[in-house]
């Protein structure tokens, strides 16, 4: 049930916020911002120094408030996974699919996204638990990807990530996308310490995406 009440408040958010900051204060602040935007699905890479104190930190924040979903991303194994879910994850992507985190997950009843690029590697993730395949990089191709991998597996949910931005969002959502990863652009001003600037992209993107 765990499992099934965190997957439905991530649906929810529908955009998911990669934080990749360079410093531990600037992605809580980023984090943050996006929240106050309007993204309240939030992936702490695990790029960022300390990321699990982010997320603790993160999750210390907004305890009680369930419209917010903190995860990590960027988890190449089952050790990082752990690490992050003691922290307080409530999700776990990852660039690729890794057969120990995938289990490791299943075990703790944490949705896993693993990164697919083929219907092979999609396949061996939802045979493995997975619950949403992570497209990465999503600019390798078109939002027709996921009409075409629905066609052989109708029942995978794909959230695209990599190049999404306020031009081609409506587009991914509206081919079938559960989700969209967003980081980049999303993130212009955090350098700055303008994290105004980063709350109103984020609400541009949220519109973006409920208006879709």
């Amino acid at each position: 049930m765990k499992k099934v009440e965190i997957l439905t408040r991530i649906e929810k958010t529908g955009v998911v916020a990669v934080v990749r900051e360079n410093s531990r204060e600037r992605a809580y602040e980023s984090a943050k911002a996006v929240i106050k935007g309007g993204i309240k699905g939030i992936e702490v890479t695990f790029s960022v120094p300390q990321a699990d104190k982010v997320i603790a930190d993160l999750k210390s924040e907004y305890q009680g408030d369930t419209s917010v979903v903190i995860g990590a991303g960027t988890v190449l194994d089952a050790v990082t996974a752990r690490l992050a879910i003691i922290a307080g994850a409530e999700f776990i992507v990852s660039p690729c699919f890794d057969q120990t985190t995938a289990e490791l997950c299943n075990l703790y009843q944490v949705p896993y996204m693993p990164g697919c690029m083929t219907i092979t590697e999609m396949q061996r993730a939802l045979k493995s638990g997975a619950d949403v395949a992570k497209l990465f990089p999503a600019n390798n191709f078109t939002p027709q990807m996921i009409k075409a991998a629905k066609a052989p597996l109708p029942q995978i949910n794909i959230m695209p990530t990599g190049g999404i931005n306020l031009e081609n969002i409506t587009q991914w959502k509206q081919a079938g996308a559960v989700l969209a990863g967003v980081g980049g652009n999303l993130f212009k001003g955090a350098a700055e310490d303008d994290y105004d600037l980063v709350a109103q992209t984020a609400g541009k993107y949220i519109e973006k995406w409920r208006n879709s």
